[in-house]
């Protein structure tokens, strides 16, 4: 049984007590994989900050590309229109998702696109259908990568992409890696930077939420969290891949900060009475409850208070 402190009993509790953390940066990455949009603030819908992982690139056969084996990607900057970061705007005929590469012409994709839907796209566990965004975004990745590609967007009136019933059950999310939301704190990354010969960036991590004024790794702990009256749950302790050790300026992968995290984060160390799979963890995977909801406001902003509502007593009591 997971052994659960609870540190405040209510959201009137919350607001007198002191907060554990504030938020420090938002960052949405609406294409997967490729360079995220430091944000102010961010409305939240049913699968996560709105417009995240929202496009997906894919090869020949419907297969998503990411960094892992397109390391590339890390130097495709995104940019939507500043207003579509605040809550209840919707785009018009001349609203652009806009990319820019090393080497290649600016490419505008249409927000309101009604492109052709495509079956058999795949990524990870889910396959299903998705818009395809047209001839010219697809020259423009194969130019790019050196091989046929295509840009594809969620459909989100008619694909759903749960996740992991295991760990959230009733959630959902469109192209991210397994859940809507992941926390990091500012802590932690200064933590491993200490131990580290080159100091990393947090765009190694790639978190949709910094939060700066906890102790290194406390996000670890926290399986309740308020921010702006919106309660997040910690479900499930962030494993990293080959990801982090990617330089997101160059696109060069080298070998840290994964051979210190297995020193100092892995589940050997931090796990060690439970099944050791080899992993390495940095950063915490949320849900929000609201977003199974309609109704009131739901945006948190950069300087927002973050309440630690209920917490486990360690790394090992935590799930992962």
């Amino acid at each position: 049984m997971e052994k659960v402190s609870s540190i405040l009993g209510s959201v009137f509790g919350a607001s007198k007590a002191e907060p554990a953390a504030e938020v420090s940066s938002i960052f949405i990455y609406p294409v997967k994989s490729c360079r995220g949009i430091l944000v102010s603030e961010a409305p939240i819908t049913s699968t996560g900050f709105r417009w995240d992982r929202q496009w997906l690139v894919i090869n020949s056969k419907g297969r998503a590309y990411t960094q892992r084996v397109e390391p590339k990607l890390a130097l495709v900057e995104v940019q939507l229109p500043n207003e579509a970061f605040t809550e209840g705007w919707e785009p018009t005929d001349t609203s652009y998702l806009v990319l820019r590469a090393p080497g290649m012409n600016e490419l505008k994709v249409s927000i309101k696109s009604n492109g052709k839907v495509i079956d058999d796209v795949s990524v990870w566990e889910w396959s299903g259908s998705a818009l395809d965004e047209g001839a010219e975004a697809s020259e423009w990745f194969s130019n790019y990568l050196g091989k046929p590609s295509r840009l594809v967007r969620f459909i989100e009136g008619s694909e759903t992409r749960a996740v992991d019933p295991e760990y959230a059950r009733g959630y959902k999310t469109m192209f991210s890696d397994q859940f809507p939301f992941m926390l990091a704190s500012q802590g932690s990354l200064n933590a491993l930077n200490e131990i580290l010969t080159e100091t990393l960036s947090i765009n190694r991590f790639r978190p949709n939420i910094l939060v700066d004024g906890c102790e290194p790794y406390d996000e670890d702990l926290w399986t309740e969290i308020k921010i702006n009256d919106l309660t997040f749950y910690g479900v499930k302790l962030c494993s990293r891949c080959k990801v982090p050790t990617i330089n997101q300026e160059n696109g060069i992968a080298g070998s840290e900060p994964n051979v210190t995290l297995m020193k100092v984060r892995s589940d050997k160390v931090l796990r060690p009475n439970r099944k050791q799979q080899g992993k390495v963890y940095f950063g915490q995977n949320l849900v929000c409850k609201e977003s199974l909801t309609q109704g009131k406001s739901k945006v948190i902003k950069v300087g927002d208070p973050v309440y630690a509502l209920k917490k486990v007593s360690s790394a090992a009591d935590a799930a992962a």
